[in-house]
């Protein structure tokens, strides 16, 4: 059984910064892809990342390019996403998914879900 937590939402102001925290048990990942997604209220999810849970080359959405970024402790089975110079529409709840196809943007492509951590930015 494959279990992911996700920790570190919160309330900020836009222009400040949260490190969510994804972290795997249940079985190894190495060659598994990590999606981070999220879903605003009144809205479908939405791709955010995708990279290699053990490594390897990330995928940015357009909308966090240059503002989040992806760092790993294998040793811990964690994967964080620092989020910088957030913005009130990046309002939402955050998951982190694991698949087995690389590079997958889609939700449907993940087995394994978190169950989400809010993000809130107000303006």
């Amino acid at each position: 059984q494959v279990q992911l937590v996700e920790s570190g939402g919160g309330s900020v102001q836009a222009g400040g910064s949260l490190r969510l925290s994804c972290v795997a048990a249940g079985r190894t990942f190495s060659d598994y892809a990590m999606g981070w997604f999220r879903q605003a209220p009144g809205k479908e999810r939405e791709f955010v990342l995708v990279t290699g849970w053990s490594g390897g080359s990330t995928v940015y959405a357009d909308s966090v390019k240059g503002r989040f970024t992806i760092s790993r402790d294998n040793a811990k089975n964690t994967v964080y996403l620092q989020m910088n110079s957030l913005k009130p529409e990046d309002t939402a709840v955050y998951s982190c998914a694991l698949g087995s196809r690389l590079f997958a943007r889609t939700p449907t492509s993940y087995a394994y879900w978190g169950q989400g951590t809010q993000v809130t930015v107000s303006s």
